[in-house]
């Protein structure tokens, strides 16, 4: 058909009331299977797209998508508000952001019935609820989730690879000679996947695979991620007296920390020791010496959570089953700048 289909065509097309049309895509009872069946092969067969602010007006919600982050206290989740927020307004939709401060307590406000009615769907990062805390909470929107935390495949899920960029961030800095490779921001294992403990995993399996010992003096906690966390995690490493020619700092945030205070105790980078952060944000490319870094593509993950979230928003507007949950893990690669030796070598 030519121009805008209405839902009034859709009727014509099915044969059928458009109070029935209406009924079947918003998911209402009353419609047998077989007349279910005509209305979704009209609506295929024309095109008709619910309009989604009209829509969200109807039902009382905004066009609003709900992001709820852990914190605010680092240009991570900044950027990806405003990734996602220009692609939300392309289709139609703005960004909404709630922090949840990483807590249990939050995290369950969050997703109450109250807090996420208005919203025609919802990209959270959970950090301490889990699968049975999400099916008790009975999501009245769609949902993409973010993180680390695999959770029994019933949302759709977007991940970093975290392991993975962790190798790969080593592993460039032994291949250009670093051999005592401080982890500024490291965690013991213990079992629970989370961005530090996967990054740490990362970390000693590059060592493992070159045959480098790790020097456990080295890997060093920091209190979270943040530039003054990186900052006084390089202070205390210096203090101890412990040498090392290199610092894999778990975000690019600590690692701008890291080369303050390499230049505050007379350390030159990447002369005597190489660094290298995690998540490639922009003002890394500012920094004296520009920062290399991890990139976990960013801008495709942004994407893939857009896509996968306003997948799930048509299918629950319009009655129409959105398919199996998706897990989705974006590639990672290492962007060479002038704090590690590979930039001077050209590579």
């Amino acid at each position: 058909m030519v121009g805008v289909v209405k839902m009034s065509d859709v009727a014509h097309e099915a044969g059928v009331s458009t109070m029935t049309v209406s009924n079947v895509i918003n998911g209402r009872p009353g419609a047998s299977e077989d007349t279910r069946a005509r209305v979704l092969e009209a609506v295929a067969r024309l095109g008709y797209r619910v309009n989604p602010t009209a829509r969200q007006l109807r039902a009382g919600r905004s066009g609003a998508i709900g992001l709820l982050v852990p914190h605010l206290d680092g240009p991570y989740y900044a950027h990806l508000a405003a990734r996602l927020d220009t692609l939300a307004l392309a289709r139609g939709y703005h960004v909404i952001i709630e922090r949840t401060g990483a807590s249990r307590e939050g995290e369950l406000a969050a997703v109450t019935p109250e807090r996420v009615r208005p919203y025609a769907g919802l990209v959270f990062s959970p950090v301490q609820i889990g699968i049975k805390d999400l099916r008790r909470a009975h999501l009245e929107v769609p949902a993409v989730l973010l993180g680390e935390r695999r959770l029994a495949g019933e949302f759709d899920h977007v991940m970093m690879d975290n392991v993975g960029g962790a190798s790969l961030a080593t592993t460039h800095l032994i291949e250009h000679g670093a051999r005592r490779i401080a982890l500024i921001g490291g965690r013991p294992d213990g079992g629970v996947d989370s961005m530090a403990t996967l990054r740490t995993r990362g970390y000693r399996a590059a060592h493992a695979a070159a045959g480098v010992p790790v020097d456990e003096r080295l890997v060093v906690d920091a209190a979270s991620f943040t530039t003054k966390d990186g900052y006084e995690a390089v202070m205390r490493l210096h203090r101890t007296g412990v040498t090392f020619d290199g610092a894999f700092a778990l975000t690019d945030a600590a690692a701008m920390g890291a080369l303050r205070a390499l230049a505050d105790v007379g350390l030159r980078v990447p002369q005597d020791v190489q660094v290298i952060g995690f998540d490639n944000d922009a003002e890394g490319e500012y920094l004296v010496p520009r920062l290399t870094t991890v990139d976990p593509d960013n801008e495709t993950m942004a994407e893939r959570i857009m896509e996968l979230l306003l997948r799930r928003v048509e299918a629950h507007d319009t009655g129409v089953p959105g398919g199996d949950p998706v897990e989705s893990v974006m590639s990672a690669r290492v962007v060479v700048r002038e704090s590690t030796l590979a930039h001077a070598a050209g590579r």
